[in-house]
């Protein structure tokens, strides 16, 4: 069952900040409504709904899995629940549309796959970024020729919290560490441009409790011969950026998980800079892309497949493997 205009009915699991920022999103599509939240206390799910004028709120995830009302959901909840959350909600017959990254590791992603296809319902991990109109301009760009034949892939994402074993980003039961939370975003953008993954290198330097990485430095090699170096840290800022070099000149992406312009540079010639920004807060473009894989029957967006999600959590695990072992010192 759907509305009027035929949109999905959402429900939404978990009330925190990005929760929110998929209500904004969601405020942008026309054909979509949430219709409910779950928390794991009454109270909060009772505040997100009066906040966001939401009519069913729920006190448990349960409850939210039995509501008729709901024919999907976003999984909202730190990483470490991704995995169960989203085994509920599809073995509720729900369609689900998990933040990222969508699990702690390959196998959970795996059992997240198969349960979809066992159910018969839609799954996608929240990539938000490769549904951005940025995005999308610089895949054609790369894909008309614009820099010549690619040659080399770099992206960076890096901020400055102050340490705080109990925030996010640094409690390791609540998923922390910079690679999971923010090194999955350089890692997305370049499986876009070289495909599968091989790790070459990594290293890490560590929280002060030496319980997850506060910065991890990538080199991995693409299907397509083109490498990519790749960096996250969760205690220094980055020039936070993207670039991809090509025989003729190079594209350059400021902030380019939440990109809304990016530069040109042809060898020899002018630079052209494009502006694409965001009807609200780009979020509403995967909205979107759920609503419109829902409408057309499809199982999983051609965008953002369960292949590339599985290949992206292995990609991780390699990582972190790799980088136990040559790991830097701690942060000091």
């Amino acid at each position: 069952m759907t509305l009027e205009n035929g949109g999905p009915r959402w429900g939404v699991v978990g009330t925190g900040g990005i929760a929110r920022a998929f209500m904004k999103g969601l405020l942008a599509v026309p054909s979509a409504r949430v219709m409910a939240v779950a928390s794991r206390t009454r109270d909060r799910a009772e505040e997100f709904g009066r906040e966001w004028g939401v009519p069913n709120r729920h006190g448990s995830y349960e409850d939210l899995a039995a509501d008729p009302d709901v024919d999907a959901v976003y999984v909202a909840t730190p990483h470490p629940w991704h995995h169960p959350n989203t085994l509920l909600m599809l073995n509720a017959g729900k369609h689900v549309l998990v933040e990222k990254p969508m699990a702690m590791n390959a196998l959970q992603v795996a059992q997240m796959v198969a349960a979809a296809r066992a159910n018969d319902r839609f799954l996608m991990e929240a990539l938000w970024s490769r549904f951005l109109p940025a995005s999308k301009l610089a895949r054609e760009l790369v894909a008309d020729g614009a820099v010549g034949e690619l040659c080399a892939v770099s992206a960076d994402f890096g901020i400055n919290v102050p340490y705080d074993p109990d925030h996010r980003l640094f409690n390791v039961d609540l998923g922390g560490g910079a690679l999971m939370d923010l090194g999955v975003y350089p890692l997305s953008f370049a499986a876009q441009y070289l495909g599968e993954l091989t790790v070459v290198g990594a290293t890490r330097q560590l929280s002060p409790d030496r319980m997850v990485d506060t910065q991890t430095t990538v080199l991995v090699h693409g299907e397509n011969g083109v490498s990519a170096a790749l960096n996250c840290a969760s205690r220094n800022v980055l020039p936070n950026r993207a670039v991809l070099a090509g025989t003729d000149g190079w594209i350059e992406i400021p902030s380019f998980w939440a990109a809304t312009e990016l530069v040109l540079h042809r060898e020899g010639g002018a630079s052209e800079r494009f502006h694409r920004p965001f009807r609200a807060n780009g979020y509403e473009y995967e909205i979107e892309e759920v609503g419109r894989c829902l409408a057309a029957g499809e199982r999983e967006s051609s965008e953002m497949t369960w292949a590339e999600s599985l290949r992206l959590a292995g990609v991780t695990d390699q990582i972190r493997d790799v980088g136990a072992l040559v790991g830097g010192p701690s942060t000091p």
